[in-house]
């Protein structure tokens, strides 16, 4: 698959590569975001769908850590007992707050897994990924916005 061929779908291929990029997958929103609106693509919906999208591939996240956290945590990336208690142990000191930042690359994706398998409350964990993800592409492409508007 090319970018050509998401750029072709529109919005509907913006909100698969948002998806993707909120899931384990190694892949980025940012470019598609910034690049559709000089298409002549509408820059809040445009934050709107990436929101919704990359929201969307958090929620799954949350399932596979809730659904199977025993069998994936335990058995693929058998993760040490000691570690889980470290990852318990941040949520309760710092609740469902820290969920904004699941944006943040490397470090955001896993964050909705284990939010999943430590059985967070699922509106607690809407909002806080909602509040997250949307700031993080109102902040993008408000200074997007910007730098438009100079050429």
């Amino acid at each position: 698959m090319t970018i050509e061929f998401f750029f072709q779908f529109g919005y509907l291929g913006l909100f698969i590569i948002s998806f993707l990029a909120a899931s384990l997958l190694p892949l980025s929103s940012e470019f598609f975001v910034l690049a559709m609106p000089p298409l002549g693509y509408n820059i809040w919906l445009v934050g709107i769908v990436a929101t919704v999208g990359n929201f969307a591939g958090a929620l799954m996240n949350y399932y596979v850590g809730k659904k199977g956290s025993d069998f994936i945590f335990a058995r693929y990336f058998q993760i040490k007992q000691e570690t889980w208690d470290k990852a318990e142990s941040f949520y309760r000191r710092w609740g469902p707050v820290a969920l904004f930042f699941s944006w943040v690359p490397i470090i955001g994706d896993p964050l909705t897994a284990v939010a999943g398998a430590l059985h967070l409350d699922i509106r607690v964990f809407t909002f806080w990924v909602i509040i997250g993800k949307g700031f993080r592409y109102v902040v993008l492409l408000g200074f997007a916005e910007q730098i438009y508007s100079l050429f």
